[in-house]
C-alpha cells in the first residue's frame, strides 16, 4: 500500500470521495463516525447520512452555489449516522472538478457530538440556529428563509428556551461548542 493510500486510509478525520454525491470511497475514521465498515459504503447516496431530505436539498443548492464561486464549502450540521442517530458535524468539501463541483469531490468530516449534544429540533429551528451561528441578523436570517424578522425572533426564542440559553451570545455559544 503507497504511503497516499495509508495517509487517505488512517486519516484522523473521517474522508470521503464523492461522485455525484455518491460515496467512491472512504476511510476508517468515516466508516467509524457513520457505523460501519468502510466497503459498507462504497456506492452509498450521501443523502442517506443527512437529517432529512429538506436538508440534503438545502445545503446541496448552498454548497454547490459556494464551491462555482471557490470551489470550496465547508459547514458544521446535524448529520445522521446508520442507527439513525442524530450529531452534529463539522464538514468541509472541496471539488477536484471546478467546472461541475459535484463531479468529483473529497470531504473531511469531524463528529462534533462530545462537544455540542443534539437538541431535538424542527426543520425550521434547526435553519434558524445554522444561521445565526454564522452570525447573521434576525433581519438576515429572515431575507435568506423568506420569513418576517419577527417570526425569525420567535424561532430564536425557543433555541433559547431548549438550549436554556439567557440571551443570543450564549445560544450562539451553546451551538458552536464553545466553553461558556
Amino acid at each position: 500500500m503507497e504511503l497516499s493510500d495509508l495517509a487517505f486510509e488512517y486519516a484522523p478525520v473521517g474522508l470521503c470521495m464523492l461522485e455525484n454525491r455518491i460515496i467512491s470511497g472512504c476511510n476508517r475514521e468515516f466508516a467509524q463516525i457513520f457505523g460501519g465498515q468502510m466497503a459498507d459504503f462504497q456506492g452509498e447516496p450521501f443523502a442517506n447520512f443527512y437529517a432529512s431530505k429538506e436538508d440534503y436539498e438545502k445545503i446541496g443548492k448552498r454548497g454547490l452555489a459556494q464551491m462555482r464561486k471557490t470551489g470550496r464549502y465547508s459547514d458544521e450540521r446535524v448529520m445522521r449516522r446508520r442507527s439513525g442517530e442524530l450529531f452534529w458535524c463539522r464538514v468541509r468539501g472541496q471539488s477536484l472538478t471546478p467546472e461541475d463541483p459535484f463531479l468529483r469531490g473529497i470531504w473531511s468530516l469531524s463528529d462534533l457530538s462530545q462537544e455540542r449534544p443534539i437538541v431535538e429540533l424542527t426543520q425550521r429551528e434547526r435553519e434558524v440556529a445554522i444561521l445565526t451561528c454564522r452570525g447573521m441578523t434576525s433581519k438576515e436570517v429572515g431575507k435568506e428563509l423568506d420569513l418576517s424578522y419577527r417570526t425569525v425572533e420567535l424561532y430564536r426564542a425557543r433555541l433559547l428556551e431548549k438550549f436554556q440559553a439567557r440571551k443570543l451570545a450564549e445560544l450562539v455559544a451553546k451551538l458552536s461548542g464553545m466553553p461558556l
